[in-house]
Formats: C-alpha cells, sequence, structure tokens
C-alpha cells in the first residue's frame, strides 16, 4: 500500500519529452551493448554506449556517444577502441571529462579536442590486464554543498547552499586535491590512478583483501576525513556484502594503497523465513551518493520479480558484562561503540528492476530540512527511479522507498486483468530502461532502453501535487540559485517553465541576487545574465530581452577587455588601477563634453602600440553602432518588442558604453584609423561628440537606479534627428537558438533521430522576430569578433550549444590583444554554454 501522502499519484508527475532513436541501416546497426551504460554530467551532457554491429564482417564495434541535452540528434560518437564491452561511463565533477572502463580491464580517459563538445579524443588512461572493471569513480575534489530546503526563504546564498566540510581523498602540495581515478575489478583488486599536474599518471593496484573473491558488482563512495570506502558482492544473496575502507597515500614518488575490513550486512530477504530462497542474485548495489558512505541501496531479484533494501551505517554502544565493570572501571562510565549496519526501509516484492538511477542533488537531509520539503512539496532530490521489465518507470523516496511517482511505457500500459498480462508475457521482451541517470536537480530523467533508444523524461518538482504560481516558482528559484552557484548548466530546470512563468522568474532571480554581497555579485553578474536570456527566450512576450542579455554579456567582455589593456605610467603607484580610476572619473564628471572628461585622465595610460589599436578595430566599431543605434531608437522606446529597449533604462550599460566611448576617443587620437566609421551626412560633424552628449543626458536620466526619470524632449528631439545626420546601423542579432527546449513547452512528445537535424516549425515566437536575423543565404557575420564571414564561409566555425553564438575556430589574428580578447571564450562561450563544431556548410 502506498503510504497516505503520495495515494493519489497524478499523471502529470512524469511525462516523456522526447525521443530519439537510431536509423535502422542495411548494413550496419547500432544495438545496445549488454551490459548498457549511460552518465550525466553536470554540464548536462550524455555519454551512453551502443556495439554496433556489421552484417559482414560479423564483429562489434564497442561506441561511445555523447550528446547535449539541447541537441540530442547532434550526436557524436566515437569508436572508444575497447576490445570488449564498455561496463562503466563516469564525468568527473566539472562535468567535461569522461572515463570509459571495459571488460578487459582497460580504463580510459577522454576529454575535449579544442574545448568543443562534439568532439572528443582519448588523452590518458590506465589498465589492469584481462580483468574485468566493475565499478569505477573519480577521486573527491573536497568540494561538497547542501541544499537546505528549510532556508529556501533565507536571503543569503551561503545559508541555502553551504559549503560542507569535506578532504579531498588526495592532496598535492598546498592542499589542492589530487586528479585520478579509482577502480575494482571483477577479481577483487581495487586499482587507483594519479594525474600528476605533467600528465604523468601514477597507477598502483593492491588486494581488496587476504582473501581475493570474485566481485560481481561493486560500489565506491568517500567519507568526509579523505578516506574512500568499497562496498562489493559476489552477486549471490546468500553471501555478505562486504565493505572496505580504502586508503591512498603517494610515498616517494609512487601511489600507495591500504585497505581494512569494515562490517559486512547480509540482505534483509535471505534470513526472513517467508522469503528465504525466493530471491537469490544481488542485481543492484549502490551507495545512495559518492559522498554518502553510510547509506547503501541494495537490490535483489530472480526471473520474474525484485526487492528492494535500504541500510544506514550506524554507531551502536556494545553493552559489558557485569564482570568486567567491576574490574575496570573505565569500561562501566564509557560504553565502547562499534559501527553496525541496520535495515532503514525495505519495497514489498516488485516487478523485476532493471536499472536504478540515484539523485545527484546534495540535498539536506535533518529532520527540518525533510519536513519543510514535504510541507511545500518540494521533493528534487528525495526520490530514486527504479526502471523495471515490464517498462515502467517508479521513483521512490531515498529514506522510506515509498512510491511517490510512476510512468507507464509504451508496453506497461496501466495494470489490466490476469489474462492480457500472461499474453504479454510470451510475446518476447518488452521495451524496458536497461540503464537511467538523473540530471544534477533531478528535473529529469534519461533513459536508454533496450533497443538503444534514448527517452528524456520530465519529472514534476512537486511530483505532481497542484501548487499555487507562487511555490511553483519558488521551487524553480531555488534550483536555479543552486545552480548559479554552482556553476552547472540549468537546462532541465528550463523543461518545466511555462511562459507565463517567465516575467516573474527573471524579476524574482533578480531581487535575490541583488541581496547578495558585493563580492558574490561581482563572481555571479554574468551567469545571472546568460540565465535570464535562457529563460526570456521561452516566453513570445520576452523574446527580444533575449538579445539585450546577450549584447549585455558582450558589452561586459569588452569593457574589461579594453580596460586590462590600460596601463599605469608608473610601476609602483599605490593608486587603483587605470581601469578603475576611468569608471571613476567618469562617474564623477557628469560633463556632456567628450573632451572635458578626457581632459581629466591621465592620457599617458591609454598609449598602445599601433597594431594593437588597429587589431581592436572591430570590437571599436561595435561599440560605436550600438550606441548610435539605441540613441535612434530612444524616440519610439514605447515598443518593448524591439531588441535594445532594455538598455535605455539600464544605468550601468550606459555608463559602460560612455566609459568606453571617452578610452575610444582618446585612441583615435593616437591611432585615426581606429576609430568607428560613420557614414555621415556632413564632413564638419563629429560624430563621437555628437553621441556622448546624448548617450551623457541619456545616463544622466538613469544612473540611479531607484531615482529614474523620464528623458526630456529636447533630448528625443535631438535623437529623432539622428537618423537625418548619420547612417543608423544594421546591428548583428544572436540568432534564436535551433535547440529542442522550445519545441517541449506544448507538452506533447517530440521524436527524433540521431544524426538529422529535426526540420520541425518552431513556435510563433520565433517567427515574429526572424525581422531582426539574418535570413540563409545573406552573409554570416563572427558574432565575437565582429567580423564578416561571407554567405558562404570557408573557415571552420563553432557555435554556442545554449545561445547560438558562432565564432571560428582558428583565430585570423596573433596580436597580444586579440589573444586576450579570445581567452575569454576560448573554453566556452560568454553565456557559459558548450562551443560544437559546425559542419562546413552551415549556411
Amino acid at each position: 500500500p502506498l503510504s497516505a501522502g503520495f495515494r493519489g499519484l497524478a499523471r502529470g508527475t512524469m511525462d516523456l519529452a522526447y525521443v530519439c532513436e537510431w536509423e535502422k541501416k542495411p548494413k550496419s546497426n547500432h544495438c545496445p551493448s549488454i551490459p548498457l551504460v549511460c552518465a550525466w554530467s553536470c554540464r548536462n551532457l550524455i555519454a551512453f554506449t551502443t556495439d554496433l554491429k556489421n552484417e559482414e564482417e560479423k564483429d562489434l564495434t564497442h561506441m561511445v556517444h555523447i550528446l547535449d541535452t539541447e541537441h540530442p540528434w547532434d550526436v557524436y560518437s566515437v569508436n572508444s577502441g575497447h576490445t570488449e564491452v564498455i561496463t562503466c561511463l563516469e564525468w568527473d565533477q566539472s562535468g567535461s571529462r569522461l572515463l570509459s572502463a571495459d571488460a578487459d580491464g582497460h580504463i580510459k580517459c577522454w576529454g575535449m579536442t579544442d574545448h568543443l563538445a562534439n568532439s572528443w579524443e582519448n588523452t590518458v588512461g590506465s589498465m589492469v590486464e584481462g580483468d574485468p572493471v566493475v565499478a569505477l569513480s573519480w577521486l573527491h575534489n573536497g568540494v561538497k554543498l547542501a541544499l537546505h530546503v528549510e532556508k529556501s526563504g533565507a536571503s543569503n546564498f551561503g545559508e541555502k547552499f553551504s559549503r560542507v566540510k569535506f578532504s579531498p581523498s588526495l592532496t598535492l602540495f598546498g592542499g589542492k586535491p589530487m586528479e585520478g581515478w579509482i577502480a575494482v575489478t571483477i577479481s577483487g583488486l581495487v586499482t587507483v590512478s594519479l594525474l600528476k599536474p605533467n600528465g604523468q599518471v601514477l597507477t598502483s593496484t593492491e588486494s581488496l583483501c587476504r582473501l581475493r573473491c570474485r566481485v560481481a558488482l561493486a560500489d565506491v563512495a568517500f567519507t568526509g576525513g579523505g578516506n574512500i570506502v568499497v562496498a562489493t558482492s559476489d552477486g549471490s544473496s546468500t553471501s555478505p556484502v562486504q565493505f572496505y575502507k580504502v586508503c591512498v597515500s603517494v610515498v616517494n614518488e609512487k601511489c600507495k594503497i591500504d585497505t581494512e575490513i569494515l562490517p559486512s550486512l547480509f540482505m534483509r530477504c535471505t534470513t526472513d523465513p517467508a522469503r528465504k530462497d525466493k530471491y537469490p542474485a544481488i542485481t543492484h548495489l549502490k551507495f545512495l551518493a559518492r559522498d554518502m558512505s553510510e547509506q547503501v541501496l541494495l537490490c535483489a531479484s530472480n526471473q520474474n520479480s525484485s526487492i528492494v533494501e535500504c541500510w544506514s551505517l550506524r554507531k551502536e554502544g556494545l553493552p559489558v558484562n557485569n564482570i568486567f565493570q567491576q574490574i575496570s572501571p573505565v569500561v562501566g562510565d564509557k560504553q565502547p561503540m562499534i559501527l553496525k549496519w541496520r535495515i532503514l526501509s525495505a519495497t514489498n516484492d516488485l516487478d523485476r528492476v532493471s536499472a536504478v538511477a540515484l539523485p545527484k542533488l546534495p540535498i539536506s537531509l535533518t529532520n527540518t530540512d525533510l519536513k519543510v520539503a514535504n510541507d511545500t512539496k518540494f521533493f528534487p532530490g528525495l526520490g530514486l527511479a527504479l526502471a523495471f521489465h515490464d517498462g515502467s518507470v517508479h521513483i521512490v523516496h531515498r529514506l522510506s522507498l515509498q512510491m511517490m511517482a510512476v510512468f507507464y511505457g509504451s508496453s506497461s500500459q496501466r495494470p489490466v486483468d490476469e489474462q492480457t498480462i500472461k499474453r504479454q508475457r510470451t510475446a518476447g521482451p518488452l521495451v524496458h530502461f536497461k540503464a537511467m541517470q538523473l540530471s544534477w536537480t533531478s528535473l529529469a530523467l534519461a533513459g536508454v532502453d533496450n533497443h538503444g533508444k534514448l527517452s528524456m523524461l520530465r519529472i514534476s518538482p512537486s511530483m505532481g501535487h497542484v501548487l499555487d504560481m507562487n511555490m511553483s516558482l519558488r521551487h524553480l528559484l531555488f534550483l536555479l540559485e543552486y545552480c548559479m552557484v554552482t556553476g552547472y548548466d540549468w537546462w532541465d530546470i528550463l523543461l518545466h517553465v511555462q511562459p507565463n512563468m517567465v516575467q516573474n522568474l527573471v524579476e524574482k532571480l533578480h531581487e535575490e541576487y541583488m541581496r547578495q554581497n558585493a563580492a558574490l555579485q561581482q563572481v555571479l553578474s554574468t551567469r545571472i545574465v546568460a540565465m535570464k536570456a535562457s529563460l526570456c527566450k521561452l516566453s513570445s512576450s520576452t523574446i527580444a530581452r533575449v538579445c539585450d542579455y546577450h549584447a549585455k554579456l558582450f558589452l561586459i567582455a569588452i569593457s574589461c577587455t579594453l580596460k586590462s589593456l590600460l596601463r599605469p605610467h608608473f610601476l609602483n603607484t599605490p593608486d587603483k588601477s587605470p581601469g578603475d580610476r576611468l569608471t571613476e572619473i567618469c562617474s564623477k564628471i557628469t560633463d556632456i563634453d567628450i573632451d572635458k572628461v578626457m581632459i581629466n585622465l591621465k592620457t599617458e595610460e591609454f598609449v598602445l602600440e599601433m597594431t594593437t589599436l588597429q587589431s581592436l578595430q572591430q570590437l571599436i566599431q561595435w561599440v560605436g553602432d550600438f550606441v548610435l543605434y539605441l540613441l535612434a531608437s530612444l524616440p519610439n522606446q514605447g515598443s518593448p518588442v524591439r531588441p535594445g529597449h532594455s538598455f535605455l533604462r539600464d544605468g550601468a550599460s550606459l555608463g559602460m558604453f560612455r566609459e568606453l566611448m571617452v578610452v575610444i576617443r582618446i585612441w583615435g587620437l593616437l591611432k585615426p584609423s581606429c576609430l568607428p566609421v560613420y557614414t555621415a551626412t556632413s564632413d564638419t560633424q563629429d560624430s563621437m561628440s555628437l553621441l556622448f552628449r546624448l548617450l551623457t543626458k541619456l545616463w544622466l536620466c538613469c544612473r540611479e537606479e531607484n531615482h529614474i526619470t523620464e528623458p526630456d524632449d529636447t533630448l528625443i528631439d535631438e535623437c529623432c534627428l539622428l537618423p537625418s545626420q548619420l547612417l543608423i546601423p544594421n546591428i548583428d542579432w544572436l540568432p534564436i537558438n535551433d535547440g529542442i527546449i522550445s519545441k517541449l513547452q506544448n507538452k506533447q512528445l517530440v521524436r527524433l533521430q540521431f544524426g538529422k537535424a529535426p526540420g520541425l516549425v518552431g513556435h510563433t515566437v520565433s517567427s515574429q522576430f526572424d525581422a531582426f536575423v539574418r535570413a540563409p543565404g545573406q552573409p554570416k557575420i563572427d558574432h565575437l569578433r565582429r567580423l564578416h564571414l561571407g554567405a558562404y564561409p570557408t573557415e571552420e566555425c563553432k557555435s554556442c550549444t545554449r545561445c547560438g553564438c558562432v565564432t571560428m575556430l582558428k583565430s585570423p589574428n596573433k596580436v597580444t590583444a586579440v589573444k586576450q580578447w579570445e581567452q575569454r571564450w576560448i573554453k566556452n562561450c560568454l553565456c557559459g554554454g558548450l562551443w560544437r563544431r559546425m559542419p562546413l556548410s552551415y549556411s
């Protein structure tokens, strides 16, 4: 019987967002590997395996596939080079490196080539020859957060998401965590490989205990003290589940492993007289989280059914006989403590379990947190998923194992009478998940089934409980803030955002951000802009603001780069840096004449080499064009659907433009050809000072955020004249993205094929927006270098997986200043998204 809280299992709890399958080819086909493995990284990349069957040569190629959840069809498939079937896949904590291990004892570490999410290479590895790997994990880096649901109303991010004291598995000199991995093999060996900063790999292998026995299942977890715990089972439920403590150290440039035995346990179903021999095999053995070595989940099965148990390691007092208490008074005072495994909860008999997925959200499990979570119906991180052979998926509570939600797959229609069930059994195996993974916020579940098809399911944060709008927003906001603090990708949260939530979410996110201290605001300043941009894409009323947010990211990056090129004239000046002084002087001197502001600056700080100035011309041109575009659009500011609208009230951004205009003016005196080029109607007009004058007037209207005044009529009149004095440029806005997220809002299942971009017609949002974006066949532009690539680019380009921004792979310019600019977005786009290589024919 289900608990009262979840008795009315709502239908809207879990639904399919999209399904992606392989194309059937006559000669070679992707078939699911056995075992099938998949892994989900915090950057929302999913890796999974298939075997490529070649009909003629009758051989199998073991493939690893990596895809980004926003473009699942754009899968990167690589021949793993593993000779035997792949048994484990593991992402590292940064979500950008992947380990794969096979049934021949080989472990490979994969990294991105040139930081491209659709191009991977195997860099290093290790091996235990001929000994299949059954468990694999990266060493812990000592970073552990706890989400406190009870504090979700607190103003400070540090209270909501507190850092837990946790030691890395191994540290380098100075306390920096050492990178590496640990694996357990079928013959009872544990192997550890350490990656030294110079790229060298130190590997060491040790037996888990003196009596080596077969290990069919194993898992690895970490303790707060920096030790590693390994759980093993030989696959039979009549044998104990063994636990070992593993300590890794580096002695004389060699890796040393010490192991000791911890208390073991027998599954309760084997000691229960009613079920004594019912479940002969242990099929799943998992610690509840990598950093929770004191809780373990076990599943025992027979041919048709399974039972799941959750155990926890407790400290218990050991009662001492009276005889000893008289002899030794010390013993009498203080009871000796021992560690003992105790069962927390167990399920009833279930259908046969085919896969288990555990939550990755590090939610705090104190009694008050659990109570608040239950009262507010906030369940992410509290449920784990079980997939069954009949195609259904259950989400059960991680502590009580009570059912929270259920999803019926295509083949497991709701429970029907006995006859149809018997008929189904004989028809051959049903479609069911062989591997599953929960996303990092537990709002999505990816499963790969026995046909090799990938399914993406949405999971409601309230598990289907109907909440008022305010509460639903609070849940999503809490998780968005968590992603903002950790730097994880928030794609899975966007799955739940409906168009009518966007405006509220953006406002509330901004309010919460403004409540943080100045230092934290500085750290998160670009991430929050990127977050707002991705939210605004999801509603037709806010779509124009996406452009503004991306332009703002671009402006912040240009401003930082150009200011960092300024050098103090005397090296030992204790004063502020030239960039800071520029900001200070520009905000203090509110004069509308550019030359009067310029006089107050030490011009010798602005002297740069001529080649440097010339190489910055494209960026300078963008600043000049954007200022002109903004001022010219001031008179018709009544229409918020036009991109650029939000800048007209944004004092901070206008202030940045004003500073940059001053810098550009000074540089123009050194090298006139680096100035922005304007097409003016009269030769005598000083366009820069005209624009600076109008910009300053506009900036003065809104420089204080809580005291914004309307621009006066004379300013608007002057701006009305601009189109007759200067040619107003076209601004190249970013294309509205071709990703999947906006097509999933109407909750209709989207069917996709690997390797084929969907020819889906987007929602109405993008159509009203096409006026601002270049049509196909028009000249393309490098959005970050502001270079024109022509209508049919010949250079290889990369595009951002989140904002669709396009830039060339190779730098056309080798000047230091340009390199400095490119370093800002070499690993990730300015919005934090990953790069993917574009096909040359993308035009």
